[in-house]
This record gives structure tokens, sequence and C-alpha cells, in this order.
């Protein structure tokens, strides 16, 4: 079986010198970030919290029961 030329570099970088990605036309860095950003809802969970729930679905119920049974109450 004959081996590619770039056998020898294949796990280095997988990228080629001759990519000039900043002559590219109407590529914009960070386009979607504040959209992605807005939706994202990370919370950190202590490890004695953590190990109660098994995952993200428990977790969300255990919320969700919360908010049920101690309604915010409204500014007005």
């Amino acid at each position: 079986m004959a081996d590619s030329p770039d056998a020898s570099d294949a796990g280095d970088n997988d990228m080629r010198e001759e990519y000039d990605f900043q002559s590219l036309q109407g590529v914009v860095r960070g386009k979607y970030a504040a959209r992605y950003a807005e939706r994202l809802r990370v919370v950190r969970l202590d490890a004695d919290v953590a190990d109660a729930f098994p995952d993200e679905v428990a977790v969300n119920a255990a919320l969700r029961q919360f908010l049920a049974e101690h309604p915010r109450e409204t500014a007005g």
C-alpha cells in the first residue's frame, strides 16, 4: 500500500501554508457570537449538588418544581 507524500506530517498540522484566510471576502469573525451568548446559560454546580443529579434533565425538573412551588413576586 502506498503512503501519502505528506504521511510524515499527518499528525502535526492539517492546515497548509498557502491558505490565506485574511483574503476571504464576507467572513466576519465572531459574527454569531452575541446570538450564541444570548442563548447560552452555563451554571456550575458545586460537587455535592451535582452528585444529587444524574443529568441536566434532572436538574431542570428540580428547578421547575422549585419555581412552581415558589412563584416569583412581580414588581409593580
